[in-house]
């Protein structure tokens, strides 16, 4: 496997670069004056006759006009059209205005009354784990019955394959809400080791045939890659494996498993880059941030860029899991000085505080609902991650921290308040991730203390694509209203960061807008919690300057804004004059990345 230091340096920059984005923030977004959910009665309003404007006039290379602009920029929220010279926004303003400055050689594209927006910045999506179109594919396989019809039609399609490989299980397939153990999978695979992914990708199911050939027996409790579950009553291996997101995916772990896993070879990881990357652009992400990395990854992306391959910008995190040594710390250092403009950029670090609520690994200051007396646990004590978190504050790192259970959040929000009280405070821009079930009284304290919540909106909508009813029984009833609190929030001051978390949910931002305002899946059904909904205005904020402000980016990208790059997308209709139903029909028409088109449906 290959480090980040000795491979050769970047090529150089084709654009100058912005001033440091790491000072004072740009303005926040101004917030819509409604708390109630859904679009506004009447469409945005005529944008006014001034027209924003660079002070340098040669003729743009691209006019995009008779649009509904939303800019999410409070100097000028609406335009009908956009001028674009050498990647960067030169005026927006009306149709005539815009038009005016073309010259012989500008491209006008009339877009018909489709809306444009700011290019989607996905917050936290791994690009890199991606869905492996190798596998077998379990999503949506709502029992038992149904992952062993899917197993089976793979494996009498692969007979030479020495691993059955699958990913996507829902918790919820097996009854009783236990979890699934090696003889629930034996019946359909056979002698054939099977591996299984949950959907989250926090836990793994293996096959007996797994278990033996991994010499996983009744005296392994740990492996480089996860947590061995024994049955309490034999003490035997059950063939499920938790603390695979925090292992697996750590550099030992990965290491590991390309020893013996075929998902885990190099040209697999780099299939699954690749076609994650495809998939970003056709969503209309012109920035995606990756989260969890090792320094052994980033070669995927240099090829990827390359190759052509990388039509997104890249943020990547990378992965500081607990007992990180002040050696890998300047290792994690020397990768940030080397990938450091912007179209991939490295530099913030990936930590756990707690694992996820299926099954039943986050941290709750009560025990969870249907399985009394377990209150999950944290990775670290809660002095020992105000001391790490602090030492990483103190030498200048960004930190995201998954955090889901409310005594994980708390714990998370009590290390940052240390980091404070010891570094004074900075312009760091921390983040927790999921921010799953917030006890109230921890609301407030994501804006007193400058942390940014970074939300997936589509984890809150009770189906398949979601945490479902394993994460409502989990809980309990009495908890759901601490579920995913967008709206509280928001209302305390608190800034939010929107993302898909793909492949643990459809990377596509228009579901994740719809059930942000509706709290419904895309399939229908009741409202979940649904005085935590928040307006559209306000969830379109969150998946562009919301999430840019979050990571360092909002200089040059976030809103349409004279001067900030040409990271543009087209949809197909005004998200704010159809029925909020209609969110979830939308589709994303055109992703334009620097004045270039990347995707065209």
């Amino acid at each position: 496997m290959r480090a980040c230091f000795p491979v050769a340096r970047a090529a150089p920059r084709t654009q100058p670069r912005l001033p440091t984005r790491r000072g004072p923030a740009d303005r926040l977004l101004a917030r819509e004056q409604s708390p109630l959910p859904g679009p506004p009665a009447q469409p945005l309003p005529s944008p006014s006759p001034s027209i924003s404007r660079s002070s340098v006039h040669p003729a743009p290379d691209l006019v995009l006009t008779r649009a509904r602009v939303h800019t999410v920029d409070p100097g000028l929220p609406s335009a009908e059209a956009v001028a674009v010279t050498a990647g960067r926004i030169t005026a927006v303003g009306t149709h005539a205005e815009v038009t005016a400055l073309a010259g012989p050689e500008t491209e006008v594209r009339d877009l018909g009354g489709r809306m444009l927006l700011p290019g989607f910045v996905d917050a936290h999506n791994h690009v890199r784990l991606g869905s492996d179109a190798d596998s077998v594919q379990l999503a949506g396989a709502g029992s038992l019955e149904e992952v062993h019809t899917r197993i089976r039609a793979w494996a009498d399609a692969n007979p030479d394959a020495e691993w059955i490989e699958a990913e996507a299980f829902d918790y919820g397939a097996i009854p009783g809400a236990r979890m699934p153990t090696a003889a629930d999978l034996d019946p359909v695979t056979g002698d054939r080791p099977a591996l299984v992914f949950t959907y989250d990708v926090h836990s793994v199911w293996l096959n007996t045939a797994a278990l033996r050939r991994l010499g996983i027996t009744r005296d392994t409790d740990r492996l480089p890659w996860g947590v061995v579950q024994k049955d309490p009553a034999t003490g035997e291996p059950t063939g499920f494996v938790t603390g695979f997101a925090v292992l697996g995916l750590a550099r030992r772990g990965q290491r590991a498993l390309a020893e013996f896993l075929p998902w885990a070879s190099e040209e697999r990881r780099y299939k699954r880059l690749c076609a994650s990357l495809d998939m970003a652009a056709e969503n209309g992400l012109t920035t995606v941030v990756e989260p969890q990395n090792s320094p052994d990854d980033l070669f995927l992306f240099e090829r990827a860029r390359g190759e052509g391959r990388l039509r997104s910008r890249i943020v990547a995190a990378l992965f500081h899991p607990r007992g990180t040594t002040a050696e890998e710390l300047d290792e994690f250092e020397r990768c940030a000085k080397r990938f450091d403009d912007d179209r991939f950029r490295v530099g913030p670090l990936k930590l756990y505080i707690d694992d996820v609520v299926e099954p039943h690994t986050a941290a709750l200051f009560e025990p969870y609902a249907n399985e009394p007396g377990n209150r999950g646990r944290t990775f670290y004590e809660p002095g020992e991650f105000a001391e790490v978190l602090t030492e990483l504050d103190r030498r200048g790192f960004q930190t995201f921290t998954h955090a889901t259970g409310d005594r994980g959040i708390r714990t998370a929000l009590d290390a940052h308040a240390a980091a404070r009280s010891a570094n004074g405070p900075r312009d760091a821009r921390h983040q927790l991730v999921h921010v799953e079930c917030l006890h109230p009284q921890d609301v407030g304290r994501f804006a007193a203390l400058d942390v940014v919540a970074c939300m997936q909106p589509r984890h809150c909508a009770p189906d398949v694509a979601g945490p479902g009813k394993d994460w409502a029984e989990g809980v309990g009833e009495q908890r759901w209203s601490h579920a995913w609190a967008f709206r509280s929030l928001r209302e305390a001051g608190a800034r939010l960061a929107f993302s898909s978390d793909w492949n643990v949910a459809e990377m596509n931002p228009l579901a994740h807008l719809y059930t942000a305002v509706t709290r419904r899946a895309p399939g229908g059904g009741d409202a979940w919690v649904p005085g935590q909904t928040i307006g559209l205005a306000a969830a379109i904020e969150a998946y562009t300057m919301g999430s840019a402000y979050a990571n360092f980016v909002d200089g040059d990208r976030g809103s349409v804004t004279v001067g900030k790059y040409a990271d543009l997308v087209v949809i197909d209709r005004d998200l704010f004059a159809v029925p909020v139903e209609e969110i979830k029909d939308a589709s994303v028409d055109e992703t334009i990345v620097e004045g270039v088109t990347v995707f065209r449906r």
